[in-house]
Formats: C-alpha cells, structure tokens, sequence
C-alpha cells in the first residue's frame, strides 16, 4: 500500500461519507482540479486501495434471510483447495481465514433453517473439513465501516 497523505486522506474521508459522490463534487468540496482528483483515484484505485465497486445489499431482498456465521475447522495442507470449494457454495457470501482454533468464519445467506442446515452439511462435505460450527446472526449491530480509521489516520499524518 502506498503512504497516504493527508490529501489522500481527506479524499477517502468524502467517499466514505458519500461513496456515489461524483470526481466534480469531490473536486468542488476539496478545492482541487478535477484532473487531479481523477489522477488521485486512479492511483489509489492501482494500489487496491479500494475494495470493491460492488453493490451491497442485503439477502433478504433476493429471499434468504437467515444468516449464520460458520467457524470451520480443517486439515491445514487442504486449505487452499478447501477456500476454493467453499467459494463456489453460493450461500457462502463472505469468508475470512482466521488465527486461532478456528480456521476459516464463513458467513452465509440462507431461506430457512433446513436450507442453512443443507448448507452447513455441504460445507462439512468438503474433502478436508474436520468440523463446523454455526451460529445465526441475530442483526449486524456495527456495520463494516472505515470512516473511524480515516479519522484515525488523518489525525497521525
């Protein structure tokens, strides 16, 4: 990652407050040339700064929604083929490999609790999945948000 200045910083500050803003509002808002907010956002955007331009929006709208966390367990020289199952497990929406007793916390998107329960039990048929365990998620209480570290950082530049 490259180091941020605090230009950078105040430009990741306006697109976490409004992530459709467009590159003339950013250039109005912090007085900068157009071309130099589009320069800016090119090179962040080559350094993968940014995660994703995906919409978000939530399961329930498309029909699924239980959602359930899933801490995996498994054989440690599987796990590169093992991520690669799970990725093509629709219900599977996130995955994060973790340190600790557990390996892998899937998050997934289900219609009911047979559906999750057929889901889990295709997760645990994965060659190399040694153990699962499911928790259902009751409600997002903090969504993912980065404004805080942008504070944060803008503050120590």
């Amino acid at each position: 990652m490259p180091g941020l200045d605090r230009t950078d910083l105040e430009l990741l500050a306006a697109l976490a407050d409004d992530p459709r803003i467009t590159v003339v509002a950013l250039a109005e808002s912090l007085g900068l040339s157009r071309n130099t907010i589009q320069a800016r956002m090119a090179r962040l955007e080559q350094s993968g700064i940014f995660l994703s331009y995906e919409r978000s929006f939530a399961p329930e709208v498309l029909g699924f929604p239980l959602q359930a966390f899933v801490s995996i367990g498994v054989r440690q020289t599987e796990l590169p083929r093992i991520i690669n199952e799970l990725a093509r497990i629709p219900e599977v929406v996130q995955a994060h490999g973790l340190s600790g007793s557990i390996d892998l916390l899937a998050r997934v998107a289900c219609r009911d609790a047979r559906h999750l329960f057929d889901t889990d039990a295709r997760i645990l048929s994965i060659e190399g999945v040694e153990r699962t365990e499911t928790s259902l998620a009751m409600g997002e209480v903090i969504p993912f948000r980065v404004a805080g570290l942008i504070g944060l950082a803008r503050r120590e530049s």
